[in-house]
C-alpha cells in the first residue's frame, strides 16, 4: 500500500485532496472532494474506483488535520532558527565534493506568516506514506520564499 500527495492550501491536487486553513476551529485540515479530482486522466479514474470500492467517495471520516497549538510547538521548536546552505556538487573517483555558494540565516519563525504561506501556495504538505518504508509527512517551503515564515533573512554569503 503507498499514499503519495504533494497537496497545497490554493487548489486541490489531481486526486482531489486540499489543505484548508480553519481559523475558527484553528486546525489545518486535508480535505478529500473526488469531484475535485482530475477525471481527464485514466489513471485517476481508476485510482477512484479504487477509493470507492475500498471506503467510499465521501469526505474523510475521521478528517486528518493538525492542531494550531501543537504543531505551533512542535514547528516552532524545529524551525526556530535556521541553516539554509545551497551548494553546487560534483562526482570523481567515487567521491561527492560540494562547493558551497550561499548560506542564508534564518530566524524569527512565525507560525502566523506559517498559515499565510500555506494559504497563498508558497507552503505545501508532503505526504510518503508506504507499507514497510513510511517517510512521513513534510510541510514543505518554495525554495528562495524564506520570508513568507521567517522574520529575519541574512545571506551570509
Amino acid at each position: 500500500m503507498s499514499f503519495r500527495s504533494t497537496t497545497y492550501g490554493t487548489r486541490y491536487n489531481k486526486r482531489g485532496f486540499k489543505i484548508d486553513i480553519d481559523r475558527n476551529d484553528r486546525k489545518i485540515r486535508f480535505v478529500f472532494k473526488h469531484n475535485e479530482a482530475d477525471t481527464s486522466k485514466p489513471e485517476i479514474i481508476a485510482w477512484l474506483k479504487q477509493v470507492e470500492k475500498r471506503i467510499g467517495l465521501s469526505a474523510l471520516n475521521p478528517e486528518p488535520y493538525w492542531g494550531f497549538d501543537d504543531l505551533r510547538n512542535v514547528i516552532g521548536q524545529k524551525m526556530k532558527n535556521c541553516f539554509y546552505l545551497v551548494a553546487d556538487n560534483k562526482i570523481e573517483n567515487n567521491h561527492e565534493y560540494f562547493k558551497y555558494i550561499e548560506l542564508y540565516l534564518l530566524s524569527g519563525f512565525s507560525f502566523d506568516k506559517f498559515l499565510d504561506a500555506i494559504e497563498d501556495g508558497f507552503v505545501a504538505v508532503d505526504f510518503d506514506a508506504r507499507t514497510g518504508h513510511n517517510h512521513g509527512t513534510k510541510f514543505r517551503l518554495k525554495q528562495g520564499y524564506f520570508s513568507k515564515v521567517y522574520n529575519n533573512v541574512e545571506r551570509s554569503f
